[in-house]
């Protein structure tokens, strides 16, 4: 019923992004670039070339280390809740191989432009990367699960940091947005800038099955009753939300931060955007069972104003541009590189 707070998956699963370069890969590799020296023929079967996937002036790019960013993204997925669809693994296929290959034409050219990372940068990344994880366990069980051991990940993180490096200097350090550009956009956008009335609420939840018999439902239902007199008698809502709820909420006194409509199931929406701010609910049936509602605070629907906006805008902007001077900086550097691929 509450929203899933993930953040520190969602941060392993950009891992291999954090240059930037995800960007580019979701944007300009999927159209096959022609380069300078690409075998015109057909397509051949990868035993055929041992196991290179691909090559990019004679560096190979291993079938190994393609299944391996294959089944990375599809664990990315599947840590957020994601099933893959059958009918797109060929073109979900052809991203990564098309990502493999931009990251190595990357890699290349950092190497001849000399860019490089230290090891204390590295460990800086990665120790900011931990902290973003409930615990040192967390962390390492996560990349368990990506089947990755930390020294692979200083490599990729070596890899990715002189990459965004490259794309610093040479494509997104040279990218500027003027507050015209900025303006116009807010003005020719206005719905983009409109904000949903939004409830913080915190809740108490006694679960019940919704196929549960009478018997079940009356129980349930009297504890809940028995919790509701407490806090009616004063006892601190948040207090016994940890006590008591059995909604992973309740271990942060039962809050689930700001939400708008069409967030929450329905008696639970209907009931929270009703409440005065300090006000508690009666007794809120739903099908994951009762509950007790509080709400701390209510923001009105509103419309940001171009002062509020501005600096996020500009960045958003900026990236827009970078997204596409980062594509045309690729394809220049892939036509003068030689780039094979390998597939059945």
């Amino acid at each position: 019923m509450t929203r899933t707070r993930a953040a520190w998956i969602v941060t392993l699963g950009l891992l291999f992004f954090l240059s930037g370069f995800a960007s580019y890969s979701n944007a300009a590799d999927q159209k096959q670039t022609t380069a300078k020296g690409a075998s015109d023929k057909p397509s051949v079967d990868k035993a055929a070339a041992g196991s290179k996937v691909a090559s990019v002036n004679g560096v190979a790019i291993s079938q190994n280390d393609f299944d391996k960013e294959f089944s990375r993204y599809e664990r990315q997925m599947a840590m957020m809740g994601q099933a893959s669809d059958p009918a797109q693994v060929g073109e979900l296929k052809k991203k990564v191989l098309d990502g493999l290959i931009g990251r190595e034409v990357l890699k290349q050219e950092c190497q001849k432009v000399g860019i490089k990372v230290s090891d204390a940068e590295v460990d800086e990344r990665v120790a900011a990367l931990k902290k973003r994880f409930p615990s040192e366990k967390d962390f390492t069980d996560t990349l368990v699960k990506m089947a990755l051991t930390e020294p692979e990940l200083k490599s990729q993180f070596t890899q990715d940091m002189a990459i965004k490096k490259l794309i610093e200097q040479e494509v997104a350090g040279k990218v500027t947005v003027s507050d015209a550009e900025t303006k116009t956009y807010y003005d020719s956008n206005p719905d983009l800038f409109k904000t949903a009335e939004t409830v913080r609420a915190s809740h108490i939840l006694i679960k019940v099955d919704p196929k549960a018999g009478d018997a079940d439902k009356t129980k349930a239902r009297e504890k809940v009753a028995a919790v509701q007199t407490r806090i009616q008698k004063g006892e601190d809502f948040a207090v016994v939300a940890k006590e008591v709820s059995e909604c992973p909420s309740g271990a942060n006194g039962g809050d689930l931060d700001y939400f708008q409509r069409g967030q929450m199931v329905g008696p639970f929406e209907e009931a929270a955007f009703k409440l005065k701010p300090g006000e508690v609910s009666d007794i809120v049936e739903s099908q994951f069972g009762y509950h007790l509602i509080k709400v701390a605070d209510k923001k009105p629907a509103e419309t940001k104003t171009y002062d509020q906006v501005k600096d996020e805008l500009g960045q958003y902007l900026k990236q827009q541009k970078v997204n596409q001077q980062l594509a045309q900086y690729v394809d220049q550097l892939k036509s003068k590189d030689t780039i094979e691929t390998f597939t059945k």
